[in-house]
């Protein structure tokens, strides 16, 4: 159930007051009184220092909140290809419960919220991903969808994808970003991004038998309805959809990501993030090139458990050298999920 804070903005980026997180916990215990399994999943856009008066100390306020803060610095490293800054989110926003967890996201229903960034920064995010002004919004935000901001380049939208599902903490999807939905800019402030969900081609997407929805679904141009939809793209083995089908179901068998903690790896290249994942002497490493160029890293793989890393997506595997250092060539934009030391991964995971 989707809600909004009803405290003054200030609240946002200061300590909790007590009320509002007496409220928090109280939500929870009756959440999860009249549904066991149900979570409060939070959109309090909060600075990392004030992170655990939201969450709790033991996790007993909020089950998952949305991390705006590797979101913003996540958009500045796609758009320069520089993850310093968010290697530093992923460090800052490190601390949570152990019941508790974050959630990764590239677009959600309103804009892109680049105000945390300095403003150096923010225009390059602007530069790359929104130039026109038409394309911004309250001076600190993008209010496209994420396909037209990557213009709808499969290599750089694959990436962002991968990203998402491989940092600390659960994706989560937008309606339509499966199948590279794009926006109405002609639409005001936030609606351009909100269009009907395209099901098909036929009239008003087969979203509704209305003549007249209360959002226009996007017609026209490359992202219109009879070229982007699920009818076709479930028919194309290739397609978008397709492929993030294929890499959830990925996603689901590397609980590592959830559950262990995780370690970024020194490559000697800005453009390159390199995450490991240890849990119950299981561990996983994601690497992502963020440049438009090909590149190739070395790198030891530092886990307890050391050797081949087996390549998850593809049968490109890798095998140390002889001082125990992997040389791996990536494409532009190109992306491993690799598992370390072999697939008998169920065989040597512990309880604990």
């Amino acid at each position: 159930m989707p809600c909004r804070s009803s405290f003054p903005p200030k609240a946002l980026f200061i300590d909790a007051p007590p009320s509002t997180t007496t409220c928090f916990a109280c939500s929870a215990n009756f959440l999860t009184w009249r549904e066991g399994d149900a979570i409060i999943l939070a959109e309090a856009n909060v600075l990392p220092y004030v992170d655990m008066n939201y969450f709790g100390a033991s996790g007993e306020r909020l089950q998952m909140m949305f991390n705006f803060e590797v979101n913003q610095n996540l958009f500045y490293a796609l758009a320069t290809g520089d993850t310093r800054p968010l290697v530093k989110a992923l460090k800052t926003t490190k601390p949570r419960p152990a019941t508790a967890q974050w959630a990764q996201f590239l677009r959600n229903h309103d804009e892109l919220d680049l105000g945390r960034l300095t403003k150096k920064q923010r225009q390059a995010v602007f530069a790359a991903f929104g130039p026109e002004p038409n394309m911004q919004l309250y001076k600190r935000g993008i209010r496209r969808r994420l396909a037209p901001m990557m213009q709808g380049d499969r290599r750089r939208l694959e990436l962002a994808y991968s990203l998402m599902m491989t940092l600390p903490g659960t994706p989560v999807f937008r309606y339509g970003d499966e199948i590279a939905m794009g926006d109405n800019l002609d639409l005001p402030e936030r609606n351009c991004a909100r269009t009907p969900m395209q099901w098909s081609n036929e009239p008003q997407a087969g979203f509704t038998e209305s003549d007249k929805p209360v959002i226009p679904v996007v017609a026209e141009g490359p992202y219109g309805f009879e070229h982007v939809n699920v009818a076709a793209q479930k028919r194309d083995p290739n397609s978008l959809m397709d492929w993030t089908e294929r890499m959830i179901r990925m996603r689901k068998e590397v609980p590592e990501i959830g559950w262990g903690d995780f370690s970024i790896l020194g490559t000697g290249k800005l453009e390159v993030l390199a995450l490991r994942y240890d849990w119950r002497n299981n561990s996983v490493l994601f690497v992502h090139n963020l440049s438009p160029i090909p590149t190739e890293v070395k790198f030891r793989a530092g886990a307890k458990v050391d050797g081949q890393l087996v390549n998850l997506l593809s049968n490109d595997h890798s095998t140390p050298d002889a001082s125990g250092k992997h040389r791996i060539l990536l494409e532009p934009y190109g992306y491993r999920w690799f598992r370390i030391g072999g697939l008998d991964y169920l065989l040597k995971r512990t309880e604990i």
